[in-house]
């Protein structure tokens, strides 16, 4: 994701420390929430539904020795459970998760769509946010192929104000979960294994060991020395006021478990020397000079009031499922009516309305940006990314580091708003978009996804933009 830093949302621990562990534990058993998908889309708009689930990420868990924390309500480890990253993993237990009473996150009526609230007071702890997966058996993330492909949802971000983000992503992550039959027993089930391009430190394991060499508690999140890397499609990162789409190539395939330069850590000065391209090249409407596009209320394009359905293309060079990626288009469709995007009107005429590599050339060289999407492969690694596979994550998030303002505001806060590029949304920036803030000011914000539908371009809606009426039960 864009500038996003480490993973900001996290649990508040209260009475016990809710976190990831390795193995299976015994005090609560794992029942992922179903989610229906309608999947195989062909042209004439008819598509197959698929019973799948979702799964809340491992770092939200609770993990324990028979009961003992072994990550404490210091964020520490404790010391006589995890006195080495694979000691730890071997010995500490990952329980099911209470999704909706703990975690926020419920599904509605028809399964076929799900909720994740932003604050939730549970029976032992605060929860800030959640971050899911989506299934497609008891053990196994579904892996998604979107290349020569079409990808679509309906969202509603209303309620979510300047410094949210509900995002709606593809990263590479393995499809057990990264379970290997001994230090990580726990697996997929219990949302073992992520990964994303900004190479994340905050995640309790990675690999099958924990990240307790070098941990650091004090810091917001606490972090350690262990990064996990991999490939990145951000197709959905937004609030009621700004929204961005974004690919993230790496120049290695799946999961790097990452340690020094090979993670590209931005406080060390390192950041375009790692394997991912964390800026990657993001599609504003706001940062590219359509200030009226995208906003709450019936001035805007694409009104933030109502449910959108947003609709992700991805071109291959030849039109064939072996073509190399060549642009990823997007549009919208709100009261039955087709949106195209909007126009990268700072770019002067004929810039387009989608991402390329010459959209991303032009963007970086106008921004004065180090282009390190090209460095890394462009458009045809993040092809070859999706052609190898990803998993599809959920989630709604607040930025402890940069408070969003890579999404929303003006960033980098030291330079001038008028400079091409530094402006991204409406938003003022400072207390507004800090999680302390958020937190008391917007408890209730939350964030509906629903109606995902994937399948060949042009399927996911018909020739009105009205929703499929026609489905196949697998």
């Amino acid at each position: 994701m864009a500038a996003r830093a480490l993973m900001f949302t996290f649990l508040l621990c209260l009475q016990v420390a809710l976190v990831i562990g390795q193995q299976v534990g015994s005090q609560r058993p794992e029942e992922h929430p179903d989610l229906w998908l309608q999947v195989d889309c062909k042209a004439g708009a008819v598509c197959k539904w698929e019973r799948s689930a979702v799964v809340l990420d491992a770092n939200w868990r609770w993990v324990h020795k028979d009961g003992r924390n072994c990550y404490m309500d210091d964020n520490t480890w404790d010391p006589t459970l995890c006195a080495d990253p694979l000691t730890c993993a071997e010995t500490c237990g990952l329980d099911g998760a209470d999704y909706g009473g703990t975690y926020g996150v419920s599904t509605n009526s028809y399964r076929d769509g799900v909720n994740l609230r932003f604050v939730t007071n549970g029976p032992y702890s605060k929860n800030i946010g959640s971050r899911l997966y989506v299934m497609d058996g008891e053990d196994t993330y579904k892996i998604f192929r979107l290349k020569n492909r079409e990808f679509s949802f309906q969202v509603d971000v209303s309620s979510l104000p300047c410094g949210l983000n509900g995002a709606v992503y593809f990263v590479e992550m393995d499809r057990r979960g990264d379970r290997n039959g001994h230090s990580n027993m726990a697996g997929a089930k219990y949302g073992t294994g992520y990964c994303d391009a900004q190479c994340p430190h905050d995640l309790k394991f990675v690999s099958g060991a924990a990240n307790v060499p070098q941990w650091n508690s004090t810091s917001e999140p606490p972090v350690g020395s262990y990064g996990a890397c991999c490939p990145e499609m951000d197709i959905w990162e937004a609030n009621s006021l700004a929204t961005a789409f974004t690919p993230h190539p790496c120049t290695e395939p799946g999961l790097t478990r990452c340690e020094g330069v090979t993670c590209g850590d931005t406080d060390k000065g390192q950041r375009f020397l790692g394997i991912c391209d964390k800026d990657g090249c993001d599609f504003n409407p706001f940062r590219l000079g359509n200030h009226s596009f995208y906003g709450a209320g019936a001035g805007f394009a694409i009104d933030t009031s109502r449910p959108i359905t947003v609709v992700t293309q991805f071109i291959t060079a030849d039109g064939t499922d072996a073509g190399d990626l060549f642009e990823i288009r997007r549009f919208y469709i709100q009261d039955g009516l087709v949106v195209p995007n909007s126009d990268a009107r700072i770019l002067g005429d004929g810039a387009g309305n989608s991402i390329t590599d010459g959209f991303c050339e032009a963007q970086k060289e106008l921004f004065g940006d180090f282009n390190d999407f090209r460095a890394k492969g462009g458009m045809k690694a993040m092809g070859e990314a999706l052609d190898r596979g990803m998993v599809l994550v959920l989630s709604l998030w607040d930025d402890a580091a940069v408070h969003m303002l890579w999404l929303d505001a003006s960033y980098p806060v030291d330079a001038p708003p008028r400079r091409p590029g530094v402006l991204r949304g409406p938003c003022p920036g400072g207390k507004s978009n800090a999680p302390a803030f958020l937190r008391s000011a917007y408890p209730t914000a939350q964030v509906v996804y629903s109606n995902i539908k994937v399948g060949a371009i042009g399927s996911t809606f018909d020739g009105d933009g009205r929703r499929l009426s026609q489905a196949i039960l697998l």
